[in-house]
């Protein structure tokens, strides 16, 4: 087993599914730690989806933009689904001008939203899973 540093972005399970979010004070360094981790728990914990919540973050450059692309490639080709959620105008004006296509990765416009993607309902004030998740069934 090896022994993986933290890079300081989160990484949360719920059920099957990864979630997690990019900040701005992500460095090219921490990126990388970061896609390592993050490709990492999806080979081993069998993640069907991996949720990227940007909402956070404000800017984004070529550095930033292709590693988010090669992990979401990574992702799918472990099998799972990715959706990013959040994005801001100005990081998907930047994505376009610097010719970045986030081919088969899906976006929702929150984080809620992403959630109910992979099966996760709001009902009143508390979270629950769809009727497939609770049973197990999801997969």
């Amino acid at each position: 087993m090896t022994t993986r540093r933290p890079t300081g972005v989160p990484i949360l399970r719920l059920g099957d599914v990864l979630v997690t979010g990019l900040l701005n004070e992500l460095d090219d360094k921490a990126a990388m730690a970061f896609t390592e981790e993050l490709t990492e728990r999806v080979s081993s914990e069998g993640a069907r989806g991996v949720l990227i919540d940007i909402s956070r973050l404000e800017i984004i450059d070529s550095f930033v933009a292709r590693t988010m692309m090669e992990l979401s490639t990574v992702a799918r080709l472990l099998g799972a689904r990715v959706i990013v959620a959040g994005m801001r105008p100005a990081v998907a004006i930047t994505l376009v001008e610097l010719g970045v296509e986030l081919v088969g990765v899906e976006t929702a416009l929150n984080a809620e939203q992403g959630m109910a993607a992979f099966g996760w309902h709001q009902n009143g004030s508390a979270e629950q899973w769809s009727e497939r998740s609770r049973h197990g069934t999801a997969r």
